[in-house]
């Protein structure tokens, strides 16, 4: 079975929803071949990396900037998993407040520093809160569920 890691930081009751909507898409009835892990930042870790087909990370934007604990992952798993999971298929999704521009061009250096590979655009949620934020999520994890099941990731 194809495993599929959901890393996302998850700070507030909008956040939240992010995350569950990511691990509901994942996790939906029609994906069957896919086991869903999700684990905060600040308790996950390059053992998590290691054992996994596929990534959704989902951050906040803070000062222009991913949040800290997405970035504390990254520092704790960046040489642990380099060059052991080159080519690992990955997806993001932001919540900026603003426009989450710093955000996605730092995670997008570390991803290419890393090797994996996009399955697709990053997903920014930009401005106030909308509330089809939580479909789009739900869609993204969704998608990437099923290309992992599919083979074609």
């Amino acid at each position: 079975m194809k495993r599929l890691l959901i890393v996302a930081h998850a700070p507030s009751d909008n956040t939240r929803r992010l995350r569950d909507a990511a691990d509901r898409g994942a996790r939906h009835p029609d994906v069957e071949g896919v086991e869903v892990i999700t684990r905060p930042p600040l308790e996950a870790g390059p053992e998590d990396i290691l054992a996994c087909d596929a990534l959704l990370l989902g951050t906040t934007e803070n000062l222009g900037y991913m949040s800290g604990a997405l970035k504390d992952f990254f520092d704790r798993s960046y040489y642990p998993v380099l060059e052991k999971q080159q080519g690992l298929p990955c997806a993001l999704y932001i919540r900026a407040g603003r426009d989450g521009t710093g955000t996605r061009r730092a995670v997008e250096s570390i991803v290419t520093g890393l090797g994996w590979r996009w399955v697709q655009e990053p997903l920014t949620l930009r401005g106030e809160w909308q509330d089809d934020f939580e479909a789009r999520v739900e869609e993204l994890a969704l998608t990437l569920a099923a290309g992992l099941e599919a083979g074609v990731l």
